[in-house]
């Protein structure tokens, strides 16, 4: 007789497990301590064998039977109910380590062993956290491009343009990795170009007016505060590197008697190694700052702590109390005043000031010949450069014909 919702909660534990059958090879195993569970006996090249389904209530009676029913279908093809459900749990356990989650932190874990800066894998495990959510558990191979495409729109409906851009672009990295590994088979990211909004670029604000930026010479050599954060400002403009570039020098990257900053290639936006040329100026602000943090790691470490360098926005945070406003100077504004200054002089070949600034040239041939030529001529230049800040700050003729040796 098949069993009924009623018979089965009616059937109570007693003192040694017992079957009450269904139908066709089904049956519930009730033990002693009120656990009861769903079994189908078969055979299979005349051995009898049990096949375990789940637990009632959670595997309902219609829900048992329907199992029960594939299992039969699987016997009359010759195939084991108990291999297939063996085989298909450690295919969800392979899904599950084949997650975009996991595919994602195994790319991040080989871009460090490769040199990826710290601060490039803060960005990656900040993108990967924003799409843990709605694809961390689901198999790399599964994602398809309509859903990938409906979660950044979800960013871009909050205004978050260069967000949705750099989550295209971060999961277009993953989606090519697993299939590079055979995991995956299509980077459905990539289906996705050109149908996001393009956010505006961001240019960031600077003074090119040679008498202005002479004004915010002699604020900076007013500014008073702590001695990391003074020494940083007023070598800034000197060399005129990325912010972060600057803020992370270290003391076993300066050669004195050389002149010299190397800056390694993990450093380096590029990932090229990039040295700097130091004035008469930058290695006088530098002399004056190895007297203070000379026995550390950082040239200019954190107030807070000396194993940790001055935080990212210090100079822009300084440039604010002199009374700078974000539409009028940034920390990276001094690139942009340099570039835009050393080209105005005429006096300087346009691939030497951007090999100053650490641009990337197109083309490996070009990239070694311009690391190498215009060494001289950037050294020249620095030295220049200097020069003409001292006259700027000092009120002096801003004329690029004047010529002059100021010091600091």
């Amino acid at each position: 007789m098949a069993l009924t919702d009623t018979a089965i909660r009616n059937a109570k534990p007693k003192e040694k497990p017992y079957k009450v059958a269904d139908s066709l090879g089904l049956y519930l195993l009730v033990n002693p301590r009120g656990s009861k569970l769903w079994r189908v006996k078969y055979r299979m090249s005349g051995v009898e064998r049990k096949l375990a389904l789940g637990a009632y209530p959670e595997i309902t009676l219609a829900e048992a039977r329907a199992a029960r029913d594939v299992a039969r279908r699987q016997l009359a093809h010759a195939v084991d109910p108990n291999v297939a459900k063996r085989q298909a749990r450690i295919e969800a356990s392979m899904r599950a380590e084949n997650s975009f989650a996991s595919v994602a932190e195994e790319l991040i874990a080989k871009r460090e062993k490769e040199g990826v800066s710290p601060r490039t894998l803060e960005k990656y495990r900040w993108l990967l956290k924003l799409l843990s959510s709605e694809f961390g558990r689901r198999p790399v191979a599964e994602i398809n491009p309509a859903e990938l495409l409906h979660e950044l729109k979800h960013h871009e409906r909050r205004g978050r343009f260069e967000t949705a851009k750099r989550l295209r672009s971060f999961a277009s990295r993953v989606f090519r990795y697993a299939a590079a590994t055979a995991r995956a088979e299509r980077d459905p990211a990539q289906m996705l170009l050109g149908a996001l909004i393009q956010p505006r670029v961001k240019h960031f604000a600077a003074i090119t007016d040679a008498v202005a930026f002479g004004g915010l010479l002699r604020a900076i050599e007013d500014y008073e505060g702590d001695p990391a954060v003074m020494h940083a400002l007023r070598l800034t403009p000197h060399l005129f590197q990325r912010p972060g570039e600057l803020r992370q020098m270290e003391w076993a990257e300066i050669n004195f008697e050389k002149a010299i900053w190397t800056l390694p290639p993990e450093k380096m936006k590029m990932r090229q190694p990039h040295a700097v040329p130091l004035s008469r100026q930058a290695l006088g602000i530098l002399e004056s700052m190895r007297g203070l943090t000379g026995k550390g790691k950082y040239v200019f470490p954190s107030v807070r702590t000396r194993s940790r360098p001055i935080s990212e926005n210090t100079v822009t945070a300084a440039l604010r109390r002199m009374g700078y406003t974000k539409e009028q100077m940034t920390a990276h504004g001094f690139r942009t005043s340099a570039s835009s200054l050393l080209n105005e002089s005429g006096k300087w070949n346009p691939d030497a000031i951007e090999r100053a600034l650490a641009h990337m040239v197109s083309g490996e041939i070009r990239r070694i010949y311009n690391q190498s030529a215009y060494w001289a001529e950037r050294v020249e230049m620095a030295q220049w450069w200097s020069d003409y800040l001292c006259r700027l700050r000092d009120g002096g003729n801003v004329s690029f014909g004047h010529e002059g040796d100021d010091s600091e």
